[in-house]
Parts: C-alpha cells; sequence; structure tokens
C-alpha cells in the first residue's frame, strides 16, 4: 500500500512504525473473513480492512471525523485479522497508533469521557473497585437486565489458600487484577495445583493491574505507568529465584509480554521490562512441562465446551495446550462452532459498546451449548464474567478441572 503520511509524524517513531505497518498491508480483504464486527455489521469500515483504510487517511490529512472514531471504536482488538493475514500485518500496533491519534483529533461527549475516566479510575483499582461490585452483586437480582449481566455472580465456598512460602520452588502470580475480586476461585484453584505440584504461587502485594485497560482506551502513558510499578514489584521475586511469571489470565498476559515493547524507550525500565516479559508464560504453557500423569476427574468423562479467549490463541498464539490438559484429565470436549470468534467482552467493550458486545455474545453462547455441555470452560476472567452473566450452563476457569482433578496427598 502507498502512503503519504503528515511530515511531522513521520519524523516521529510511531509515524514510522504506523508506516511501515500500512505498506505491509496488501488490501486482499482476507481479515474481513473473520473479523467479529465485519461479519455481524457488514460494513467495510467495521472491518480491518477499512479500518486501516481509516487510519491511513486520518493520518495523511492529520484529521479525522466522529465516524472515524465510531468505526475504530468498534474494533474489538481480538486480533482474529492477524491470525488470518497471510501478510503479517500487525494491525494491533496499528489501531494503537490511530486510536491514540484519534483521541487528540476528535472530541468526545461528555458522558463518553466521563464514563471511560470512571472505568479507569476504578475497574484496575481493587479497593475501589471492591465496594461497587459487592454492592452490584448484592442487588443483582433488582438490578434492570442490561446492568444485571455487567455484574459477575458472587462465587463461594472457595476455601483458603494453602502455604506458598514452604515449597522450594516458586512462581510468580498476579496481584491487584480484577480476577482476584471477581472470580476469586480461579486464584484459588491455581494455588492448589501448584501446592500439590510442589510449587509456591506467590503474589507481589505492590503490583496491580497489568495495564491493557488503559492500553486499548488510548492512555499509553497510563499503561506504561502501570507497567513500571509492575516491573518494580516482580523484578526483585525473579531475582530471588522466581521461575516465571505465572498468568491466569490470558488477556494480562498479552500485555505483559509486551512490556519490553510498552517500555522499549524508558531507559531505567527497558532492559527489566523486556527481561521479565520473557519470563511470563500462559499457565496452560507452565502446567504442560509438568508431571500431570494420575491427575484424573472423579466420575469422568466430563461434556465441556472450550472457548479459547481471543488473547489467548491470536494475542499469544497460544493453540492446543489447555486442550491436550483437558483431555488427559478426562474431559470430552464438545464441538463448537467459529471458535475463532470473539464472544464480545474484549475488556471494556461489553461496556462501551454494549449492542455488538450482546450480539456477540449470544452467538458465542450458541455456539459453546449447542451440543450440550456439562461446563464451558475459558481461560481469561473477562470472557468469563461476559458468558457467565447470562448463561444457562456454568461457565469456569479451565484450571479450577484441573484443581479438582489433582490426586488427593
Amino acid at each position: 500500500m502507498q502512503t503519504r503520511l503528515d511530515a511531522k509524524l513521520l519524523a516521529t517513531d510511531a509515524g514510522q512504525e504506523a508506516d511501515q505497518i500500512l505498506r505491509s498491508c496488501v488490501q486482499c480483504g482476507f481479515c474481513t473473513a473473520t473479523c467479529p464486527t465485519y461479519q455481524l455489521l457488514g460494513d467495510e469500515r467495521d472491518g480491518p480492512r477499512g479500518r486501516i483504510w481509516l487510519i491511513k487517511e486520518m493520518l495523511e490529512r492529520d484529521e479525522a471525523s466522529p465516524s472515524t472514531q465510531r468505526h475504530l471504536d468498534r474494533c474489538l482488538t481480538c486480533r482474529a485479522c492477524e491470525t488470518t493475514c497471510p501478510s503479517g500485518v500487525r494491525y494491533g500496533r496499528l489501531l494503537e497508533i490511530g486510536r491514540e491519534r484519534l483521541e487528540a483529533k476528535v472530541p468526545r461527549t461528555w458522558r463518553d469521557r466521563l464514563l471511560r475516566k470512571l472505568l479507569l479510575t476504578v475497574v484496575p483499582r481493587p479497593a475501589l473497585m471492591r465496594p461497587f461490585l459487592r454492592l452490584g452483586q448484592g442487588l443483582r437480582p433488582v438490578l434492570p437486565e442490561g446492568l444485571r449481566e455487567l455484574v459477575p455472580l458472587l462465587q463461594t465456598g472457595i476455601g483458603r489458600a494453602p502455604d506458598q512460602s514452604r515449597h522450594p520452588r516458586q512462581v510468580i502470580l498476579l496481584a491487584g487484577c480484577i480476577q482476584g475480586l471477581a472470580t476469586p476461585a480461579t486464584n484459588r484453584a491455581t494455588q492448589r495445583v501448584l501446592n500439590r505440584l510442589g510449587i509456591g504461587g506467590i503474589e507481589a502485594a505492590a503490583a496491580g493491574c497489568c495495564g491493557a485497560l488503559p492500553q486499548h482506551m488510548a492512555e499509553p502513558e497510563a499503561a506504561r505507568e502501570m507497567a513500571r510499578r509492575n516491573v518494580d514489584a516482580w523484578w526483585p521475586l525473579l531475582e530471588a529465584g522466581a521461575e516465571a511469571l505465572v498468568m491466569t489470565a490470558s488477556g494480562c498476559g498479552v500485555q505483559v509480554r509486551d512490556y519490553g515493547v510498552l517500555l522499549a524507550d524508558d531507559p531505567q525500565y527497558a532492559e527489566r521490562a523486556a527481561a521479565l516479559a520473557a519470563r511470563t508464560v500462559d499457565l496452560a504453557e507452565f502446567l504442560s512441562g509438568e508431571d500431570l500423569g494420575d491427575w484424573q476427574l472423579a466420575g469422568a468423562p466430563l461434556r465441556v465446551a472450550w472457548h479459547p479467549p481471543c488473547t489467548l490463541q491470536h494475542g499469544q498464539r497460544i493453540t492446543g495446550v489447555v486442550e491436550r490438559l483437558l483431555d488427559a484429565i478426562g474431559c470430552v470436549r464438545v464441538p463448537v462452532a467459529d471458535s475463532h470468534l470473539c464472544c464480545g467482552a474484549a475488556g471494556s467493550y461489553a461496556i462501551l459498546q454494549q449492542d455488538i458486545s450482546r450480539q456477540l455474545r449470544d452467538a458465542k453462547l450458541d455456539s459453546l451449548t449447542h451440543h450440550a455441555p456439562e461446563v464451558v470452560v475459558t481461560a481469561n476472567v473477562g470472557c468469563q464474567m461476559h458468558l457467565a452473566g447470562v448463561a444457562e450452563v456454568s461457565v469456569r476457569h479451565w484450571v479450577e478441572l484441573l484443581a479438582e482433578a489433582a490426586p488427593s496427598a
């Protein structure tokens, strides 16, 4: 693709990067076949090829319209297009550059600004999020349907975390994430699995949100600040002998694995951020190297529908790993059509683009439950909350099944 980007923009690193990405696109349109919003809306501007053109025009003319804002806002950042693209176009990165530029060009309504500010202020901070979440869970039965669907079900009876400090092997687990508040069973199950393997799962109290939320909402400096705080919290633990940073939420895994790029221009953090990113693994990747030969679910086989989050299959390109773990413990995975398509959660998308999000969620649930599974499992807290809010079948993190399959000590 030929480009004529604004000269001032081309003088910046972001401008040069955008120019290179744009030139790598041949406009073949393969990406439209796997784009959830294009499949749903049928508008070229709501597919990757059309959005690339919108970004190109904005960067060349140094101007944008509310229409450009609307179509870029509708992108889920699922990155299915990257998996499909034969030219290796880094669409996700181009979208970040475009959205950041767009924020300076097109003002948002006061309601939109207020909602975004509220999300960025409250959601990444557990101390602020907890009272809102507990209030919503307490009132959930009487809330309007649209609001009730956004409030995660209260998880009870998850038990106490085993002592993690007594094990010679240690890994770092993410703390400060909404997962610990909304789906605490995931963290407890992970700790029980690691404990049974003789591995301590430790958390750094000073760590917090990974930064994915502000990164996807065109607030890159806020994302970098969160990354710096986490590097400061996790690096001493790695130096003290922790084997890896193990991610139980695939959305957070994508973000942390990008810390090296995010902080590449920061001389104080670049080296440590890159090293930390290289030591970050998804929980399934980590456990696939452990001996689980005698782990088996009681009463197996269990009919399971597996929902691979976009951040796992497209963002991290991890496929087949969770599936092998589920098969090994006695699960029977039912067929799921269009498993490559997004469920519509996409971080803040379920709140900012509710109509599209609900349509994608309902279609995903139809596919997941078509063959009558006993349980739906996934690997990301956002997907789990989004689906569980309306699903008639239990929606859990896959590690919960693994914890139940662990042999007794």
